[in-house]
C-alpha cells in the first residue's frame, strides 16, 4: 500500500514539475517578461517599447512605475508611436512639453491590476462597453472587436487594439497596444 501511494505521489510531483516547466513568461519585443520584475524593469528590455521607455524617462515617471502600484498599463509599441503625425514624438520629448507628455503617458495607466478576464467581465457588466478612469483623470472605453479582441477607445474617438494581453508584473499588468490613445 505504501509503495502505491509513493508511486502516485511521485507521478503527481512529476506532473506538477512538467506543467511548471512548460509555462513560459510572455515574450514582448523579443524578450521574456518576468512577473517578478516591475513595469519599468521589464519594459526596458522590450525592443518594441524603446520609444515608450524614452518617454517615461523624459516625463520623470520611472520612479512611479517602479513603485508598488498596482497599475494596468496599456503600452503602445514603437510602431504605435510611429503612427502619430511626423514630429509629434520629438516635440513631446522636449523638456518644455513635459506636462503634455506626462498627460499622454498617464492616460495609458489605470489604477489596479486589470487582467484581460477582468476587462472582459467589465465589458460584459457594461453590456458591451466598460468605462475606465485613467491615472490622468480621463476616460477610456473598452469593448470587444469582432467579439474577441480587446479594443480601447479614447476621448478623441481613436481606437487601439490590445495585441498582447496579460503581461504580468510585480506591480501590475501590461497590455501591449498598437496605437497611442489620446486624452482630450
Amino acid at each position: 500500500m505504501k509503495s502505491k501511494i509513493l508511486v502516485v505521489l511521485t507521478l503527481m510531483g512529476l506532473a506538477v514539475v512538467s506543467a511548471v516547466a512548460g509555462m513560459r513568461n510572455p515574450m514582448v519585443g523579443g524578450q521574456e517578461m518576468y512577473p517578478t520584475r516591475n513595469i519599468v524593469e521589464n519594459a526596458v528590455n522590450s525592443a518594441d517599447h524603446t520609444t515608450l521607455v524614452a518617454a517615461v524617462k523624459a516625463a520623470g515617471l520611472v520612479e512611479t512605475l517602479e513603485g508598488p502600484g498596482p497599475f494596468t498599463v496599456f503600452a503602445p509599441t514603437n510602431e504605435a508611436f510611429n503612427k502619430l503625425p511626423a514630429g509629434t514624438v520629438d516635440s513631446l520629448l522636449k523638456p518644455e512639453n513635459k506636462a503634455t507628455l506626462t498627460k499622454v503617458l498617464t492616460y495609458h495607466v489605470v489604477p489596479g491590476r486589470l487582467a484581460a478576464h477582468d476587462l472582459m467581465k467589465k465589458i460584459s457588466e457594461g453590456k458591451g462597453t466598460a468605462e475606465l478612469t485613467t491615472v490622468e483623470g480621463g476616460k477610456l472605453w473598452v469593448t470587444l472587436h469582432d467579439g474577441k479582441h480587446i479594443e480601447l477607445k479614447d476621448e478623441k474617438g481613436g481606437t487601439a487594439m490590445v495585441t498582447i494581453a496579460n503581461v504580468f508584473q510585480s506591480n501590475g499588468v501590461i497590455h501591449v497596444i498598437d496605437t497611442v490613445v489620446m486624452p482630450n
